[in-house]
């Protein structure tokens, strides 16, 4: 695996944690929308990601090994922003203009401590590859090094 596969494999998580805290950052800023362009309450997005990598172990090893040059594509990738569905939270609150015959409002399925505990989880990974790829530039620095 090379210095620029290894950088790519960061990067690529790097901007999947900032999508994921992108919309922990979106769904906190909805968590008392009861309306929305689409009818209802807003509803809860969250991330799904994938590997990006195709290959099987066993390729991997082999590469490893010397005995393939497939390259491999390592890193993740965003497949698809799913939205939430748990049931809405029932509110009390008659004086809403979104309240129903009963009082109720619809509220969203917004959770307040699942979307920090969302951001904190993106913001670590975040961080972990950040240190990652530092780790591999000074890896890279110190191997130009040894030719001078």
């Amino acid at each position: 695996m090379s210095f620029l596969s290894s950088m790519n494999i960061s990067a690529s998580a790097m901007t999947a944690q900032r999508l994921r805290l992108d919309i922990a950052s979106e769904n906190i800023a909805n968590i008392d929308t009861t309306r929305t362009e689409a009818g209802g309450p807003y509803q809860r997005k969250m991330v799904v990601l994938e590997s990006r990598n195709e290959n099987n172990f066993r390729k991997i090893m082999m590469n490893a090994a010397g005995i393939s040059r497939q390259q491999s594509t390592g890193g993740v990738k965003v497949s698809q922003i799913v939205q939430d569905t748990s049931p809405f939270k029932s509110v009390y609150n008659p004086e809403h203009p979104d309240a129903d015959e009963n009082g109720y409002v619809q509220m969203p399925n917004v959770d307040l401590l699942k979307e920090t505990v969302d951001s904190m989880s993106a913001y670590r990974s975040y961080e972990a590859n950040i240190t990652a790829f530092n780790a591999i530039k000074m890896m890279a620095s110190k191997a130009l090094e040894i030719g001078k």
